[in-house]
């Protein structure tokens, strides 16, 4: 008997937002091609900065890729990382022509934010 491919969203036209959140600290186990095919946002954010757990996940960065290349314009997606990680700057790298191919613009995750004992990293989102 045959498998059926599992994805994670549902068929149906595509949905547009300003701003998403990638599910998950941007784990693969929830977030494919699929989603960036049919999620589509002017700005996404990643979050995860545990290597082990693969977090932010290499195959979700590339995920959102290929899934921007099926789309049908060409509108400027700008990818928020919330910690300044070994993969992501591994995949800016590696991917940053076909990035700028894809109109995808990265920001840095420089800010620091310091309360009482505790300091996290902070990004501003203007929209």
């Amino acid at each position: 008997s045959k498998s059926a491919k599992s994805t994670l969203v549902s068929p149906g036209p595509p949905v547009y937002l300003d701003l998403v959140y990638i599910p998950n600290h941007s784990n693969s186990k929830n977030v494919d091609v699929e989603f960036f095919k049919r999620v589509r946002s002017f700005y996404y954010v990643v979050s995860g900065n545990n290597s082990a757990a693969e977090e932010p996940s290499r195959a979700v960065l590339d995920s959102l890729l290929e899934g921007k290349a099926q789309w049908e314009s060409n509108m400027q997606v700008t990818l928020i990382p919330t910690y300044d990680s070994e993969v992501m700057k591994e995949w800016y790298q590696e991917t940053h022509e076909k990035q700028q191919d894809l109109n995808i613009m990265v920001l840095a995750s420089s800010s620091t934010v310091v309360m009482q004992d505790e300091s996290f990293p902070a990004c501003k989102i203007e929209l």
